[in-house]
């Protein structure tokens, strides 16, 4: 009588049959793709904007959606009076023709517990440790905000501010600076600042408003050019003179032409 033939244990196969393991996997790798393609397309955008404009901003898209509206008109390096960038780097970063988008010393204070107690006593114009270059990052590909934000943005602020200055330079990121940051509740950038407060464009404006739309920052909406805050009264002329301390400056001078 031939012996009948036993059908193979399916656990002695060897064959691991699909489960968990596989799925944890592709999720693994199908994140890793997700991560790599954001991170190329953000490169590719990031070079981009060294000839266009962003189309919207995260900060402007939420004024907009939260009442404020938005009120914006891009304009060229050409079209801005050479008043307004050198209001922009008496008052928020005095250094930004030479550095390579970081002030250290600046920062080293910041996080000096002591000079932050005192800042508002040492630091008469109140420029923070965050540079034109880091300002332009922020507000091109980033979000505002405080608190725990604050530190979460932190590192990709460090990685967009060090591509900007690789690959836009310092005029470009000087134009979109003055073209993207909000300079009123709703009115973003000096175009539509200088229509909307002098009603002139800002090619034409002169060293009083210029200083006096500057002074606005870092707080526009409390901050008010017009009517004019106790805060922007104080703080223009003190930008003024600032801008007529850089007036023998080569380099800044060279930078805002």
């Amino acid at each position: 009588m031939a012996a009948t033939k036993k059908s193979p244990d399916k656990k002695s196969s060897g064959k691991k049959s699909p489960g968990k393991k596989t799925s944890g996997k592709g999720f693994w790798r199908l994140l890793k793709r997700t991560v790599l393609v954001l991170f190329l397309a953000s490169i590719v955008y990031t070079v981009l904007c060294r000839w266009v404009f962003p189309p919207i901003t995260v900060t402007q898209a939420g004024a907009f959606f939260s009442g404020y509206g938005l009120k914006r008109d891009y304009v060229s390096w050409d079209e801005i009076s050479p008043n307004v960038k050198l209001a922009a780097i008496a008052s928020e970063d005095q250094l930004f023709a030479e550095h390579g988008g970081f002030d250290w010393k600046a920062i080293e204070k910041s996080l000096d517990a002591d000079q932050q107690k005192r800042k508002k006593k040492k630091r008469a114009l109140g420029a923070a440790a965050s540079t034109i270059s880091q300002q332009t990052a922020k507000n091109v590909f980033l979000w505002q905000g405080n608190g725990w934000g604050r530190y979460v943005r932190k590192v990709p602020e460090l990685f967009y501010t060090k591509m900007i200055e690789w690959t836009w330079g310092k005029k470009r990121i000087m134009e979109v600076y003055l073209n993207v940051i909000e300079m009123g509740p709703g009115i973003y950038g000096i175009e539509a600042a200088s229509e909307t407060y002098f009603h002139k464009p800002a090619k034409n404006l002169t060293r009083a408003e210029a200083a006096m739309i500057i002074a606005c920052l870092p707080n526009p909406k409390k901050f008010t050019v017009v009517p004019m805050s106790t805060r922007v009264k104080w703080r223009y002329p003190k930008i003024m003179t600032q801008m007529n301390n850089l007036d023998g400056d080569e380099d800044v001078m060279a930078l805002i032409q």
